[in-house]
C-alpha cells in the first residue's frame, strides 16, 4: 500500500473539519480568535509564559476535537497559582504593564479550559477584547492596527456563532456580518475620535513609558559617539516647510553647543550647564525668514532642533522653552512623546559680531598636557597669518592631504587629536570637528563644537523632509572680530558629498557597507522601490500626524477649521451625536418599513393578539408556533399559522437565497389570509 501523500492528508482533513458538530466548530473558531489575540504578545512575554499559554491553547483544542471532559478545578487552581507565582518571579511585582499583560494572557488561556456555560463564553470574548487593546502598548504602527482590526472581526464572528438558535450561516457569511458590524461602528468611532476632548500625552502609554530608553544626541561628544548613532535609520524628526526647502548644503539643524574639553570628551560650557540666567547677545539679521513645522520623535532629552538662528519659536503647550546665548533651543521637560512645534529661522545673520574679544576667553580653553604635536603645528600655521587665513590653511590641509571619512575609525589613545591628525588621518565628523576646534583655540581663535543634524530626505509624495539619526553631524563655529560666529564644517573639506548629498553618498564602499548597501538596494530617486518607499513613508507619517499625534492643539486646529471655537467642543460634540442618533433611528425605521417579511410578521402577530393569543416579548417564531398549536382554533387555521411561522423563521434566522425569499413572500401572504 502506498503511503498517503501530504496533499491527500490535507484534502481529507478539510471535510473532516467541516463535519465537526456545531459546538466543536464554534469553540475552535473562538480558539483561533484567542490565538490572534495572544500571538503578538509572544515577542515581549517571558518564554515560560508563552510556552504555558501555547500548551493551554493546544490542550483546549485537543479536548474540543476529541470531545473529552474539561480539566477539574482542583487541577486548574494550582496551575493558576503557580503561573501567578511565575509572573511575580519574573517581574518582582503583580502590577504594572509587563506583569499585568502577562497575567491577562495566562488568565485568558486558563479561562478557555474552564468554559462550561454561556456566561464563561462572554467572559472569554470580553477578556480577549481587553487583552487585544494592550498590543498598542508595544506597537502603534499601521500594521498593528490592521492586525487588530482583523482580530476584532474574527472575535465578533466567534461571538455571533454562539448566538444562532436555529440554522447557522456559513463561516464566510458570519465573517461578512462581523465586518459589517465593524464598518457600521466606524463612522461613530471616527466622530468620537475627532470631536471627543483630547488629553495631553500619547494616544497609548503609561506614566512610566517616558523613562524608557530613547536614542538621539547627548550633551557630550567623544570619538565614535556620533558614528555609532549615524548607523541608525530611525527618524529623528520630520519637517514641513511653508515654502520651498533650502538647498541640502544649508540644512544644518542646530542642537547642542559644546565648549568644555578634557582631552577626550566635549561637554557643554560650564555656565550653560549650570543653567544660569541667559545673557543678552547681539544678533543682526541679514536675510528673510524661513518658516516650517517640526515633528520631533521622542528622545528623552530637552533639545529642540532648528535651522541655525531660530528667530521665533512658537509656544509649546505645557512645556516652556528657551533659547541659550549659543542658539540652543531647549525645553523644561524631557521630550517623552512625539512633539510638534513651528519655527521661524534666519539663515543669514551675524551673531555677536561687535562683542569684545575679552568676553570670548571661555571659548579658548584647552586642557594642559594634551596633544603637543597639534599645538605646535597650530602655532606654526598661525604665525604671520590673519585668523581667516589660518582657518583656510587648516581646511586646505584637510583637503589636500590623505584624510579619510569613515564610520570605522581606529581607536585613539590619550592624545587623540595628535593621533588623528598625524597618524590615522581617518575619522568621522566628530573627529574632524573636535580636532579643528582644538587647532583654532591653539591659534587664539575662539571656537566651539556644534552637534545636530545635517541634511534630510525630501519625500515628494507628502512634502515632508525626514531627518534620520544617520544624519547626525558635528561641525565647528569660530568667532572673528567684526563678523561674529561663523560656521565652519571641516568634514565638508574632506567629504563634500556628505553635505551636498547624504552620509551614504559620502562613505567609501569599504566603510559603512550596511548603510550604503541599504541605500543602493532602495534604488535611485526615480526607481520603483524608491517610489514605494516614499509612498509608504507618507502613509506612515500621516498615521503619526493625524492618529498618534492627534493632541489637544491639533484638535483645536481642526475645530477651528470647522468654524467652531476650541471652547465650544461640547456643543459640537452634542450636535454630532444627536445627528448620528437621529440618522440611526431613521435608518432603523426605514429598514423596518422596507422589510416585507417583518411587515407580514407584525400583521400576523396583531391578528393573533385580537384572538387573545398575543406574542410575548421574549418569544421567537418557533416558541410562538408551539403555543398556537395548543389552542382550540380550527385545525386549518392552526396549520396555516404553523406553516407561516416556520417559513418566516427559516427566512429570518436560517440560510435562504434571494430566490427562496422571493418565492416565500406570496406564500406568506396566502397563509396570513388562511389563518384569519
Amino acid at each position: 500500500m502506498k503511503p498517503a501523500r501530504p496533499g491527500h492528508r490535507w484534502s481529507a482533513l478539510a471535510p473532516a473539519l467541516a463535519r465537526l458538530p456545531r459546538d466543536k466548530a464554534d469553540t475552535l473558531l473562538l480558539l483561533f480568535a484567542a490565538v490572534l489575540v495572544l500571538a503578538p504578545h509572544a515577542a515581549h512575554l517571558p518564554p515560560w509564559s508563552v510556552a504555558s499559554v501555547a500548551a493551554s491553547l493546544l490542550w483546549r483544542a485537543v479536548i474540543t476535537v476529541r470531545g473529552t471532559r474539561l480539566p477539574p478545578l482542583w487541577l486548574l487552581l494550582p496551575l493558576s497559582l503557580l503561573a501567578m507565582g511565575g509572573v511575580y518571579a519574573s517581574f518582582r511585582t503583580l502590577l504594572g504593564r509587563e506583569a499585568g499583560v502577562a497575567m491577562l494572557a495566562l488568565l485568558l488561556a486558563f479561562k478557555l479550559l474552564e468554559m462550561h456555560a454561556k456566561r464563561d463564553l462572554f467572559v472569554v470574548v470580553f477578556l480577549s477584547f481587553f487583552l487585544l487593546l494592550t498590543n498598542f502598548f508595544y506597537s502603534q504602527s499601521i500594521a498593528t492596527a490592521a492586525v487588530m482590526l482583523l482580530t476584532i472581526v474574527v472575535l465578533l464572528a466567534a461571538q455571533l456563532s454562539f448566538q444562532y438558535s436555529g440554522v447557522q450561516p456559513p463561516l464566510a457569511r458570519r465573517l461578512r456580518l462581523a465586518g459589517g458590524i465593524v464598518g457600521a461602528a466606524a463612522p461613530l468611532a471616527l466622530l468620537l475620535f475627532v470631536l471627543f476632548p483630547r488629553i495631553e500625552g500619547p494616544l497609548w502609554g503609561l506614566p512610566g513609558d517616558s523613562h524608557s530608553g530613547r536614542t538621539g544626541l547627548s550633551e557630550t561628544m567623544a570619538p565614535g559617539a556620533i558614528a555609532n548613532l549615524a548607523q541608525s535609520e530611525e527618524p529623528a524628526f520630520r519637517v514641513r516647510f511653508e515654502r520651498a526647502a533650502p538647498p541640502q548644503r544649508q540644512l544644518y539643524w542646530r542642537g547642542i553647543v559644546l565648549g568644555d574639553y578634557d582631552g577626550r570628551t566635549w561637554t557643554r560650557l560650564g555656565a550653560a550647564r549650570r543653567g544660569g540666567a541667559p545673557e543678552q547677545v547681539e544678533i543682526k539679521l541679514n536675510g528673510p525668514s524661513l518658516r516650517y513645522q517640526v515633528t520631533l520623535e521622542p528622545s528623552g532629552q530637552r533639545w529642540l532642533f532648528a535651522l541655525d538662528l531660530p528667530e521665533r519659536l512658537y509656544e509649546l503647550d505645557g512645556n516652556a522653552q528657551a533659547v541659550s546665548p549659543a542658539l540652543e533651543v531647549m525645553v523644561l521637560n524631557p521630550i517623552a512623546q512625539r512633539t510638534r512645534y513651528r519655527v521661524s529661522s534666519v539663515l543669514d545673520y551675524a551673531l555677536q559680531a561687535d562683542e569684545p574679544a575679552g568676553r570670548m576667553r571661555a571659548w579658548l580653553a584647552l586642557p594642559a598636557g594634551y596633544n603637543p604635536r597639534a599645538l605646535a603645528w597650530a602655532a606654526r600655521t598661525a604665525a604671520g597669518r590673519q585668523p581667516a587665513e589660518a582657518i583656510e590653511a587648516v581646511l586646505r590641509t584637510f583637503r589636500q592631504e590623505r584624510y579619510f571619512y569613515t564610520l570605522q575609525p581606529p581607536l585613539l589613545g590619550r592624545d587623540a587629536v595628535d593621533q588623528f591628525l598625524f597618524d590615522s588621518k581617518a575619522g568621522f565628523c566628530e573627529h574632524y570637528a573636535g580636532a579643528f576646534v582644538v587647532l583654532m583655540r591653539a591659534m587664539g581663535i575662539p571656537a566651539r563644537v556644534v552637534t545636530g543634524y545635517q541634511g534630510g530626505e525630501m519625500n515628494p509624495v507628502d512634502g515632508y523632509l525626514t531627518v534620520r539619526q544617520s544624519d547626525a553631524h558635528a561641525w565647528a563655529e569660530v568667532w572673528l572680530a567684526g563678523r561674529g560666529w561663523l560656521r565652519v564644517d571641516p568634514t565638508a573639506a574632506v567629504a563634500p558629498e556628505r553635505v551636498e548629498r547624504n552620509l551614504a553618498g559620502a562613505l567609501p564602499a569599504s566603510g559603512g557597507f550596511g548603510l550604503r548597501g541599504l541605500h543602493e538596494l532602495m534604488g535611485g530617486p526615480g526607481s520603483l522601490l524608491a517610489t514605494l518607499r516614499f509612498n509608504w513613508n507618507a502613509v506612515n507619517n500621516g498615521w503619526n500626524q493625524w492618529v498618534l499625534d492627534y493632541n489637544p492643539q491639533r484638535q483645536r486646529g481642526v475645530l477651528a477649521q470647522l468654524g467652531q471655537s476650541a471652547g465650544n467642543w461640547q456643543a459640537l460634540l452634542g450636535a454630532a451625536l444627536a445627528g448620528a442618533l437621529l440618522a440611526l433611528v431613521w435608518a432603523l425605521r426605514r429598514r423596518r418599513q422596507r422589510d416585507p417579511f417583518d411587515a407580514l410578521y407584525a400583521a400576523f402577530c396583531r391578528q393573533q393578539a385580537r384572538r387573545g393569543c398575543a406574542r410575548a416579548p421574549h418569544e421567537g417564531p418557533h416558541g410562538y408556533a408551539k403555543r398556537l398549536a395548543a389552542t382550540a382554533a380550527p385545525a386549518e387555521r392552526r396549520a396555516a399559522a404553523a406553516r407561516f411561522l416556520a417559513i418566516y423563521g427559516a427566512i429570518k434566522y436560517g440560510v435562504a437565497s434571494p430566490h427562496d425569499k422571493a418565492a416565500a413572500l406570496p406564500t406568506l401572504r396566502r397563509l396570513l389570509n388562511q389563518s384569519r
